[in-house]
């Protein structure tokens, strides 16, 4: 049986963010893995990488990210597991602030975010997003 991995918060997440939510700028850090190939729900792009999808997404969201207030800090490709085992799991990492909680959560509930949104989900297979 195939493991479903998580692109998506849960409710219990949302609510631990705003639990925790200490007040001033937040970080997200965003470790991403890719699908080989796009997968978006009406068929369309199947030549397209997951990567090249996301990629789709990232600029359009990036000028969303600085209407809040926010911007992208870092963005890179993960190149090699230096402490840990196993095998290097994530294609990319991104570390992206935000003023606030609010703006945040403001700002993926949006209309103009979640317009953007079929492109991140055709192209991730799986992501860990941590608040610092």
């Amino acid at each position: 049986m195939e493991k479903i991995m998580a692109t998506q918060p849960r409710r219990e997440q949302i609510a631990a963010l705003l639990e925790n939510d200490k007040g001033g700028p937040i970080r997200m850090m965003n470790l991403l893995k890719f699908r080989e190939f796009a997968r978006y729900s009406d068929g369309t792009d199947a030549g397209l990488s997951g990567a090249e999808a996301y990629q789709r997404y990232a600029a359009e969201v990036v000028p969303i990210i600085s209407k809040t207030g926010g911007e992208v800090v870092f963005s890179g490709q993960a190149n090699t597991l230096v402490i840990g085992d196993g095998e290097l799991e994530w294609d990319m990492v991104s570390i992206v602030e935000y003023p606030s909680v609010a703006a945040f959560l403001g700002m993926t509930s949006s209309g103009e975010y979640q317009k953007t949104h079929g492109h991140r989900d055709a192209g991730l297979e799986h992501q860990l997003l941590v608040e610092c």
